[in-house]
């Protein structure tokens, strides 16, 4: 490895400077987290999420390198003031991480139309309306788009109807866009990541709410390997890779992250 590398790929602090990234679902969790992590690696943040003031008190703790602001992810006009607000504060935008989602239990059967709207909109339209502001705006320029799916997106659960079609949705979304920004020569790479279990405050309510959170615990603890507990810093950990220039040739890839948890 010459010493060019040593330096570019050392963690040092600096793996993503002068980068400008737009974060949804900045609030809490894996968004948060990201945030945090970014912005340690050098780059301008701007936290968005419907929780506009949990937005701001994480950018708060993050200091100087980080902004908020309002978003729902489902309407386009919000999308319309979080970029412009973005641009006016970070002087620029050449990144967005699209971490908002949301949740719900249901199967085939028992699925509401309510509940099908609301989980599509949020996780599969939500991140479509984000993708597309960003292509508009980065096109020429250049930027980084990266897409959260899940390992729902992947393999199927009974359980998480919705949820499974809206992370599936997600994950061809984003092939669908990087062969768009490729064939155009945008500049602009799409990748999406693919958590298992991570500990957040999505996942906590979600067992919380469940009519045995004991069982609703020990099941979702067996979707990871004994003894492995993904934490959000390990899903933002990789979104620093993805946005750094160290990835500069994974373009269109799914990334799963889930301790080996989907190899059977």
């Amino acid at each position: 490895m010459s010493s060019d590398q040593s330096v570019r790929t050392s963690g040092a602090g600096n793996r993503c400077d002068g980068k400008r990234a737009l974060v949804t679902g900045g609030a809490s969790g894996i968004g948060a987290a990201t945030a945090r992590l970014l912005a340690g690696e050098g780059a301008r943040v701007m936290l968005a999420d419907v929780d506009e003031a949990g937005a701001a008190r994480i950018a708060d703790g993050i200091g100087k390198a980080a902004s908020s602001t309002f978003l729902d992810v489902c309407r386009a006009d919000s999308w319309s003031a979080a970029v412009a607000s973005t641009v006016a504060r970070l002087g620029g935008w050449d990144v967005l991480v699209n971490c908002a989602g949301i949740l719900r239990r249901g199967t085939i059967e028992t699925t509401t139309m309510a509940t099908w709207h609301e989980v599509l909109d949020v996780n599969l339209r939500g991140t479509w309306l984000g993708a597309r502001e960003a292509v508009r705006h980065m096109q020429g320029t250049g930027g980084v788009i990266v897409n959260l799916s899940s390992v729902a997106g992947i393999v199927g659960d009974q359980d998480l109807c919705a949820y499974d079609a809206s992370k599936g949705g997600v994950r061809l979304l984003t092939k669908a866009i990087t062969d768009h920004a490729t064939r155009h020569g945008l500049g602009i790479r799409c990748n999406s990541i693919h958590p298992g279990v991570i500990e957040t405050p999505m996942v906590a309510n979600y067992i919380a709410e469940s009519d045995d959170p004991v069982a609703e615990r020990a099941l979702w603890d067996s979707y990871m390997p004994p003894g492995v507990t993904g934490h959000a810093d390990d899903v933002g950990h990789l979104i620093v890779f993805l946005v750094s220039d160290e990835s500069r040739l994974i373009d269109g890839a799914e990334l799963v992250i889930d301790g080996g948890g989907t190899v059977e």
